[in-house]
């Protein structure tokens, strides 16, 4: 569920093609087979977040940390770690990325009971990981391949291996559950971090034995700077948004985050504006018409991944689906990925590119719409929710091809290269962007709904406070707490299930806003540019599957 594009490069005119390296297989083996372990720990907790919640006994505002702390440093790091590959070399960065995912998912699986902040770490480290394995695996091919024929029919091997990667996570986690789950136990979610890690480890020994090193240092340098001031920045913006809905949005720890998150931010602008080879080229927003898709890109990412993880959230932790029914969801919000893969580049060719990125995103708000009509509350099946769940996917695939060519496009060619870099951070600024505002919007209203019910309900709050001391932790721990034990002996569950169903329609509505929002502004102000309708060698691969 995470998108990332290639550098738009220079198809290499002098010297003989003979005389250029080529693309090996070896080299194009390891590079899928990195990216498609990146993407499925992207989507793991998407069908375990339900037995996570219930074993670790997390708070809320926690579970929306597992997700967002493989998010947060990919976001926040990709575009460095593709200057580290080029001065250092690849294959030996490709290798680490795999490596510590290895690491970071035998976290995952060695989690103690209690240990929310082991499993945490684990994500930080999987995503530092994937950080450096997306933009370093297509380098690699870049590196090989040098005329557009080449590179497009690589890089849509590439795109294939991503789109396998979200397509098979949540069936890898649900199966991985169902076979390790017995005796009432919730422990079986560890499975999917060991098979992460497994898998992360075949990857890492493909790299070693079988890729060809590639680097490309001449004109890069690290803006450490510019990276040390972004990274707080959005960080401090995450943390503030997320704990917010636990901490209270007055608290001291959130009103200092957003503080922070604003000084170096402001810091980032200033150095941006005057070092010679900055992380992000601040004049390309200038441009009105980039600017316009940055906006549309972010609202519309964060639409999608608001959608994927309230659906998580909804199915897994509200509803109590077990991994496997759970996947169910996530394979129909995927499929179309799969299907309108072979057509998605033709539609670009074919048909002005606002027009296509309206459209994509309008059809992710219409179905965010819908399944904001159809609460938790009425216990719907997976299949209830199918058809939204098919026109979300269909339109997210629709959006997402047309996304980099349209950034491209509304500039310069001697941009394009930044300006596809700067849309795939928005692109995954805006994805983690997701979790954490839904989370926040959804678990505040939770939570405040069920404090207005016991304020108004004083028997109902006495027998809350006869609960064993054990049992009462894990009921005020926030709603998703309260929800997920069972009356009896929990006399709060059926409040919090309403409660739940209701915040989590509300997120869905917050997405679909978003995303009708993006479809209006992509519609009115690209929609009637005149465009190139040439394809962008890796504007396919920028499908965050």
């Amino acid at each position: 569920m995470v998108c990332f594009t290639l550098m738009s490069e220079t198809v290499a005119s002098s010297g003989a093609p003979g005389m250029l390296p080529k693309l090996t297989a070896g080299t194009l083996l390891a590079a899928i087979s990195a990216c498609f372990v990146a993407q499925v720990g992207v989507s793991i907790p998407a069908v375990i977040n339900g037995y996570i919640n219930q074993d670790l006994g997390t708070t809320s505002t926690q579970l929306t940390w597992v997700s967002d702390a493989f998010l947060v440093p990919v976001t926040l790091f990709e575009l460095s770690f593709g200057v580290v590959g080029d001065l250092f070399g690849r294959k030996r960065l490709l290798a680490i990325g795999s490596l510590l995912m290895v690491i970071g998912g035998l976290f995952g699986y060695f989690t103690p009971d209690g240990g929310v902040g082991v499993l945490l770490t684990g994500q930080v480290i999987s995503g530092l990981g994937a950080a450096a394995i997306f933009p370093t695996s297509v380098a690699m091919i870049a590196a090989g391949t040098h005329t557009i024929r080449d590179r497009a029919h690589a890089i849509s091997i590439w795109a294939a291996a991503l789109t396998a990667g979200g397509f098979m996570s949540p069936l890898i986690g649900g199966l991985l559950a169902k076979l390790n789950h017995s005796g009432g136990e919730f422990a079986s979610w560890r499975y999917a971090f060991l098979a992460m890690a497994v898998l992360a480890a075949v990857s890492a020994l493909i790299t070693f034995i079988a890729a060809e090193n590639s680097s490309s240092p001449v004109g890069r340098s690290l803006d450490w700077p510019g990276q040390i001031t972004i990274a707080i920045s959005l960080f401090a913006l995450l943390f503030g948004v997320i704990q917010g809905a636990e901490d209270g949005w007055s608290s001291a720890r959130v009103i200092g985050s957003f503080v922070i998150a604003v000084v170096f931010m402001v810091a980032f602008v200033l150095i941006e504006q005057r070092v010679d080879k900055p992380l992000i080229q601040l004049s390309l927003f200038s441009n009105r018409m980039f600017t316009v898709s940055a906006v549309v890109t972010v609202l519309g990412m964060f639409a999608y991944l608001g959608t994927a993880y309230a659906t998580s959230i909804r199915l897994s932790a509200i509803l109590n689906y077990s991994p496997l029914k759970t996947a169910g969801g996530f394979i129909l919000l995927n499929i179309m990925g799969v299907v309108l893969f072979p057509v998605s580049a033709k539609v670009l060719q074919r048909y002005n590119p606002g027009w296509v990125l309206a459209t994509g995103m309008a059809l992710i708000g219409i179905g965010d719409v819908a399944l904001a009509a159809i609460p938790a509350a009425t216990h719907p099946g997976v299949w209830v929710m199918a058809i939204p769940l098919l026109v979300i996917g269909a339109g997210f695939k629709t959006a997402v091809t047309a996304i980099t060519v349209v950034a491209v496009n509304s500039v310069p060619t001697d941009k394009a290269g930044m300006a596809s870099g700067a849309t795939s951070m928005l692109r995954d600024f805006g994805l983690t962007l997701g979790p954490a505002i839904v989370g926040a919007i959804a678990l505040t209203n939770a939570a405040n709904a069920i404090s207005a019910k016991l304020a108004g309900d004083p028997a109902l709050q006495q027998k809350v406070n006869a609960l064993p001391p054990e049992l009462q932790g894990v009921v005020n721990s926030g709603p998703l707490g309260a929800n997920a034990i069972p009356n009896p002996p929990n006399p709060l569950k059926e409040v919090a299930f309403h409660a739940l169903s209701h915040a989590y329609s509300i997120g869905y509505l917050v997405c679909g806003i978003a995303a009708l929002a993006a479809a209006l502004i992509a519609a009115l102000m690209l929609g009637g540019r005149q465009q190139s309708h040439t394809f962008v060698a890796g504007a396919e691969a920028s499908a965050p599957q």
